[in-house]
């Protein structure tokens, strides 16, 4: 994946809409800092296994750096730093006052056990502690990461602090600080934005279609949203294939399917039948929702898609080749550092809640969450009408406006 390309690509096109110097973009795509180390742990067996592990720091002009920690086996410098400083960005679209981070662990979790992988865990805050912490970089969980990892990494962290910071780290329990909303946040933010986006146009969500590709957390809550605004969801994709049924899918019963065998191809039917897992970005759906993995539409299929609107859960489905493609063929794409950015949100609801000792409601952070996204979105969009350029653009050169605003005022330009 050449993620941090990417990335670039997108910050380039927005520093020509707006004018900004190469100095300054170039002070902007370069990490404040790159950590590396190899995490040594003991194994069950009673050997020794090591793993490479990253923290990029990305701009903290604005806050704080934040961002998740993956374990993944194709976890990588370049991917992790891709995924900092679009956290970065992402922060600034929604007005959040933090900068932006990502770690990484390449480890194929599944091949380890419960012990090992809270091993390697605490070997991580370990080998970080001293660039970590509520004032300056606030981790989460991502990848294959879960909220009983954060409270592992919370112990170490605390440990070696020698004092209670739950401020530390977000996505914890809520039993050591938590925040309510947390596990449905990513898909609720995404579906507001699209809310509010369809209201601009004058579309009424029930009467249109759509197709999500992922059924994991992001993807599986995004598909119930959907069908609870009345919206058929006409293809449900996972790992293993895509289930069509053009009337219309029982979300409620293919998720349940899903869970109970492992795949949403098993929920099968008269009215519901299998395709191929690459089928959910062809299908005749209004909405695409790729909730799943990266460089999913391409230059080979994007002019496959037959979507109106796609919405991206998922951090970079879109390639830029595939991004111009669709921009051709007036396809809106809601963009991942806007649509996807109610995770990061919620963390920071935890973070302002860690660090006051409140407690807010599960209503009233999800009241929070959405006056966030729709102001986040409105402000996008009416840029982008402005402008003339798509909302990835517009997301883009707005983040790109305001961090290099705030490096002006801290003198590091």
């Amino acid at each position: 994946m050449a993620a941090f390309h990417y990335f670039t690509h997108n910050l380039r096109k927005s520093a020509e809409l707006l004018g900004v110097s190469d100095t300054a973009i170039d002070v902007f795509k370069t990490p404040d800092r790159t950590l590396r180390a190899d995490l040594t742990i003991a194994l069950d067996d009673g050997g020794t296994a090591t793993f490479p592990a990253y923290r990029v720091q990305f701009n903290n002009a604005r806050g704080p750096y934040k961002g998740g920690i993956r374990f993944h086996p194709a976890a990588d410098e370049d991917e992790v730093s891709a995924l900092a400083a679009m956290m970065a960005v992402k922060c600034t679209v929604v007005g959040i006052p933090l900068g932006g981070a990502k770690g990484g662990v390449a480890v194929d979790p599944k091949k380890l056990s419960r012990a090992e992988l809270f091993a390697l865990s605490r070997a991580y805050v370990r080998a970080f502690a001293e660039h970590l912490g509520p004032d300056i970089d606030i981790p989460a969980p991502d990848v294959y990461t879960t909220p009983e990892i954060m409270a592992v990494m919370l112990d170490e962290y605390e440990s070696i602090m020698g004092k209670s910071l739950p401020g530390m780290i977000t996505g914890k329990p809520l039993s050591i600080g938590g925040s309510e909303a947390r596990d449905t946040a990513t898909a609720r933010g995404a579906i507001t934005v699209l809310e509010a986006l369809l209201k601009d146009r004058g579309l009424n969500p029930s009467q249109m279609s759509a197709a999500v590709q992922g059924a994991g957390n992001a993807g599986a809550e995004a598909a119930h949203l959907l069908q609870g605004l009345g919206t058929s969801v006409i293809a449900l994709a996972d790992s293993r294939g895509t289930l069509v049924s053009e009337k219309g899918l029982d979300v409620e019963a293919v998720l349940a399917t899903k869970e109970l065998s492992g795949s949403v191809l098993n929920a099968a039917s008269a009215t519901a039948h299998q395709e191929s897992a690459a089928a959910v970005l062809e299908s005749n759906a209004d909405i695409l929702v790729p909730a799943a993995l990266e460089e999913q539409i391409t230059g080979a299929n994007a002019e496959k898609v037959r979507a109106s609107i796609i919405l991206e859960i998922a951090n970079g489905p879109i390639t830029p080749e595939a991004d111009d493609l669709l921009k051709t063929h007036a396809i809106t794409v809601i963009p991942d550092v806007l649509a996807n950015a109610g995770g990061v949100t919620v963390s920071y609801f935890e973070w302002i809640q860690n660090r006051t000792g409140e407690r807010w409601s599960h209503s009233a952070v999800e009241t929070k969450l959405t006056e966030t996204m729709q102001k986040a979105y409105r402000e996008v969009a009416d840029f982008a009408r402005e402008r003339g350029v798509t909302l990835r653009e517009a997301a883009y050169a707005l983040a790109l406006t305001r961090i290099v605003d705030a490096m002006k005022v801290r003198g590091r330009l």
